[in-house]
């Protein structure tokens, strides 16, 4: 299929552009086949260049022969092109229409894509399995790097290499992939080097109503454990829903077989909760009609604080089970590819230092979403405008990220990267000119061969310049486990998210400017003193103490 058979009116003229907080635009409007672009003869006037991927649903008003279209975005922003003409305003809508929810992912932008900067870094191998597990070498001998799954054949949705107890051998990870649920057997999520307890992620097990048992799950699990020491599984689904899987063939491990293990039930909402609640965050942050009581009523009616609340709750229950209790933690829900790497993840953040750095920020996201199987192709194929029946679209992804925020928030010199590399990672989640979140696993993405067709995200974002723009002026590094707060109180709505089309980020950004400028200052000013020192001590090398008068 060629994309000209889908644009019926590639170009209008008399366009006129309708932006938040932004003036008027009259120019043309063209259609290409991954881009609605519009552009005016004016002067200083921005060009809009907008991903066809990133428009979530479109509205047609007409008034006589003339038309507009409302646009939604993904990133939650709406614009409004008034059009000259009646059939063209219909064409183009059905072009945006069509071009906006193409199947073939063959198609999608990132593999037409070609950067106009030069890739110093490529992406792709930044943050390879075989060198993060160089490090855990250095700190322990107890685990090994496995490639029981190196075609994909023993778990679809895990990558071709995985971190496992040294004395559990391939066929026993073999036996355990067929009593998990979608073949996720346990495997390492993160190791505490303080203490050498770990967290290891996985899916439920598929107990059934007969209690079915496995031996060599046992084994795997138990093999992770000190002598004489206990573990926790947080299980992410209340005990009444894990009860309920039971007699789906699922269920959870029995403490009768897992002795030394206690089971410990936490609600995370599932994906189909989880997006209601976001368009309905949507329609409130949208809703500017009411009073402000109202407003807060529609805002707590979303019961998106109370899932950013929960989330964070489990996370720092499993980072206190660790660093607090010496104890290693399991997570898992159901799939183990939604809440429990939002719990894995977020519980490495409070527990390790490196994690809130820009690198390994994006390590993490490689080893607990990309790698570990989180569904990004079906979780961000819809936003928050969606009208058609849900196929498994949920903001997981950005409820982690609004999580993480939320910690970054409390503690604002811990983080080297600012908010901004959190809304750009949301934003890219979503639509891309990179093929970083494309597909739904690590097989998706090697039979789609991303790396050799596509940019990594990581190779525009590591370069000098963008990295220089993420960083946050306020940090300093912080070796302490950082432990949040999640009062309702300490808990705020993300309005550089959901409030950032709604309200204009002037006065933001000029206070963030003034901000970075008075610390670059500061620094300058204690250059300055310490090169006086240095200068007072060498005097007074030379020539003796300085005598006071």
């Amino acid at each position: 299929m060629e994309f000209a058979e889908l644009i019926k009116t590639p170009r209008v003229d008399g366009v006129v552009l309708h932006r938040p907080f932004m003036p008027l635009v009259e120019g043309t409007l063209c259609l290409t086949g991954h881009h609605l672009i519009l552009s005016s003869r004016q002067d200083n006037t921005e060009e809009l260049w907008l991903l066809h991927a990133n428009i979530d649903a479109i509205e047609k008003r007409f008034v006589g022969s003339s038309g507009s279209i409302i646009v939604k975005c993904k990133d939650l922003r709406t614009i409004q092109m008034d059009i000259p003409g009646m059939e063209e305003c219909l064409n183009v809508a059905s072009s945006i229409e069509a071009l906006s929810t193409l199947d073939s992912v063959s198609l999608k932008y990132p593999f037409f894509y070609r950067p106009m900067f030069e890739v110093i870094e490529d992406g792709w191998n930044s943050f390879l399995p075989e060198e993060a597990f160089k490090d855990l070498e250095s700190m322990t001998d107890e685990w090994r790097l496995s490639d029981v799954n190196n075609d994909f054949s023993v778990c679809q949705s895990y990558p071709p290499l995985v971190t496992v107890p040294k004395d559990v051998d391939d066929d026993t990870l073999r036996k355990v992939a067929t009593f998990r649920h979608g073949g996720r057997f346990p495997v390492l999520s993160y190791y505490h080097k303080k203490n050498g307890m770990v967290m290891m992620r996985a899916s439920q097990p598929l107990t059934g109503t007969n209690g079915r048992r496995c031996k060599e799950d046992e084994k795997l699990i138990n093999a992770t454990l000190r002598a004489g020491k206990r573990g926790y599984i947080i299980d992410t689904r209340t005990i009444a829903v894990a009860q309920q899987a039971k007699a789906r063939g699922g269920g959870f491990e029995l403490e009768s077989n897992y002795p030394q293990w206690r089971r410990i039930h936490k609600t995370i909402e599932r994906h189909s909760v989880l997006q209601e609640s976001l368009i309905k965050l949507v329609e409130a942050c949208n809703d500017q009609s009411h009073s402000m009581d109202r407003w807060l009523s529609k805002l707590e009616a979303s019961s998106w604080q109370s899932h950013v609340k929960e989330i964070l709750t489990t996370a720092c229950l499993a980072a206190q089970c660790i660093d607090r209790e010496g104890a290693s933690v399991l997570v898992h829900g159901t799939e183990g590819t939604d809440s429990t790497l939002q719990v894995t993840s977020l519980a490495q953040i409070i527990l390790d230092q490196s994690c809130r750095t820009i690198r390994g920020f994006q390590a993490l996201v490689e080893r607990e979403w990309l790698q570990a199987g989180h569904p990004f192709r079906q979780r961000c194929a819809q936003s928050a405008h969606s009208n058609g029946k849900l196929r498994g679209e949920a903001p997981v992804f950005l409820l982690f990220l609004d999580c993480v925020w939320q910690i970054l928030r409390q503690f604002p010199c811990s983080f080297q990267f600012s908010e901004g590399f959190l809304v750009l990672l949301w934003e890219h989640a979503y639509a891309s000119q990179f093929g970083t979140f494309m597909g739904n696993c690590a097989a998706d993405r090697a039979k789609l061969k991303l790396p050799q067709k596509t940019v990594s995200l990581w190779s525009w974002v590591n370069r000098p310049e963008e990295l220089e723009r993420f960083t946050n002026p306020l940090y300093e590094p912080n070796s302490l486990v950082i432990w949040p707060s999640v009062a309702p109180q300490s808990l705020l709505l993300w309005e550089g998210v959901f409030l950032r089309w709604n309200r204009s980020s002037k006065w933001l950004d000029e206070a963030y400017e003034e901000m970075a400028h008075i610390i670059e200052y500061n620094k300058e000013l204690q250059t300055k003193v310490n090169s006086l020192r240095r200068q007072l001590a060498q005097l007074e090398t030379e020539d003796g103490p300085l005598q006071t008068p």
